[in-house]
C-alpha cells in the first residue's frame, strides 16, 4: 500500500471520527493490517492432504498434515492436494445424488458412451474410473487441465480397447478383460505424460445396445439361448442313453467270451480226460474195463429206486417176485 493511499484512508477515518486523535486511528489500522498479515501467515494441511508450496510461482517444498506457516502477502501460496483419497471419474453417466439409493443420469453424456465395436456393431458403455494422486508436483505442474486431459486419455483408450472386440465380447463375457486393458494401458499413458495419477481400478458399470436395436439383440440373445438350451438336453440324453448302451454291450460281449472259454475249457478237459483214460486203456485193457464198469454202475445204480440182488445160478425166480409199482411203496429191496 502507497503512503498517499494510507493517508487518504487516515482522512476518511477521521472525517467520519471527527473526535478521534489521528494518533489511535493510524494505530488500529496499524494492528488491522498486522493481524491480516499475521493470520495470512499460518495454513492447516488435513490429514488426507498434501500443501504444495510456491514462492513466487515456483515451486518451494511440500508439506505434511498439520498446522504451517508461510510468508505473507500473497509471496507463498499453497495448493492442497487430496493424496490419501481415492477419487473418481465417471463416463457416459453422472451421479445426480448419492446415498442408499443414488440417482444417475446419462443426459448430455451420449457421445462419451456410444462406441463403435471391432465387428462394425454399436454399444453403449457406461464406466467408472478410480485413481489417486501419487505424485502433487507432476498432478499440478506437468500437464496443463490435468483433469480433462486424464478424462480424454481414458476415453480414448476404451475406445480403442472397444474397437478390438467383438459386440458379443463387449456386452457378455470380454467385460473383466476390457476392463484390465483398459487399466494397464491408461496407467501407461498416465506415466508417459507424468501425470502424477495410480489408476486403482476401471469398472465397466453398465454396457448396453443403443436403445433402437435393443428389441432385435434381445431377440438373438433368446435365440441363442433357446439354441443352448436344446444342446444342453441333447448333450445330457446322449449322456444318459450311449454310456448305457456301450455298458449292455460290454456285458453281452464280457458274457460271451466267457462262455466260449468255459466250453473250450470244458472241451480241452473232456479230451485230456478221454486221451488219459485211452493211455490207461492201452496199458491194461481187463484192469480199465473192470474200473469203467464199476464207476458207471457207481454212477447209475443210486439212481434205481429198487434193486434185488440174486444168485446167478438161480432158475426160474421171475414167477416169484412182486414186480408191481405198489410194491415200491415199502422202499428198496434187496
Amino acid at each position: 500500500m502507497a503512503e498517499s493511499d494510507f493517508d487518504d484512508v487516515v482522512r476518511s477515518i477521521r472525517s467520519r471520527f471527527p473526535r478521534a486523535a489521528g494518533g489511535g486511528i493510524r494505530s488500529i489500522i496499524i494492528l488491522v493490517v498486522l493481524a491480516l498479515i499475521g493470520f495470512s501467515m499460518f495454513y492447516t494441511i488435513d490429514p488426507e492432504e498434501i500443501g504444495v508450496v510456491l514462492r513466487l510461482g515456483k515451486y518451494v517444498r511440500s508439506t505434511e498434515p498439520g498446522l504451517h506457516l508461510k510468508l505473507p502477502v500473497g509471496i507463498e501460496r499453497v495448493y492442497k492436494v487430496p493424496v490419501q483419497r481415492q477419487l473418481k471419474e465417471e463416463f457416459g453417466f453422472q451421479t445426480v445424488s448419492a446415498g442408499v439409493r443414488s440417482q444417475y443420469t446419462d443426459r448430455g453424456k451420449e457421445a462419451e458412451s456410444n462406441m463403435l465395436t471391432g465387428d462394425l456393431n454399436a454399444a453403449v458403455v457406461e464406466w467408472v474410473v478410480q485413481y489417486r494422486i501419487v505424485d502433487p508436483y507432476q498432478y499440478l505442474f506437468r500437464v496443463r487441465n490435468v483433469r480433462s486431459t486424464f478424462r480424454d486419455m481414458t476415453e480414448a483408450v476404451v475406445r480403442r480397447v472397444v474397437g478390438d472386440r467383438t459386440v458379443n465380447e463387449v456386452l457378455t463375457v470380454g467385460r473383466q478383460e476390457i476392463a484390465g486393458l483398459v487399466e494397464e494401458q491408461l496407467q501407461v499413458l498416465c506415466d508417459q505424460y507424468e501425470t502424477g495419477i495410480k489408476v486403482d481400478q476401471v469398472v465397466l458399470q453398465d454396457v448396453n445396445p443403443p436403445d433402437p436395436v435393443k428389441p432385435s439383440f434381445n431377440e438373438v440373445n433368446e435365440a441363442q439361448q433357446e439354441r443352448e438350451k436344446l444342446i444342453n438336453e441333447a448333450q445330457s440324453e446322449y449322456n444318459r442313453v450311449i454310456p448305457r448302451a456301450r455298458g449292455e454291450a460290454q456285458q453281452t460281449i464280457n458274457e460271451a467270451q466267457g462262455y466260449a472259454l468255459q466250453r473250450v475249457n470244458t472241451a480241452r478237459g473232456d479230451s485230456a480226460r478221454f486221451v488219459a483214460v485211452f493211455d490207461e486203456y492201452r496199458r491194461a485193457p481187463d484192469v480199465t474195463k473192470k474200473r469203467i464198469y464199476l464207476e458207471t454202475m457207481n454212477t447209475i445204480l443210486p439212481q434205481v429206486q429198487k434193486k434185488i440182488v440174486v444168485d446167478e445160478e438161480l432158475k426160474g425166480i421171475i414167477p416169484l417176485l412182486n414186480l408191481e409199482p405198489s410194491s415200491r411203496k415199502g422202499g428198496d429191496d434187496q
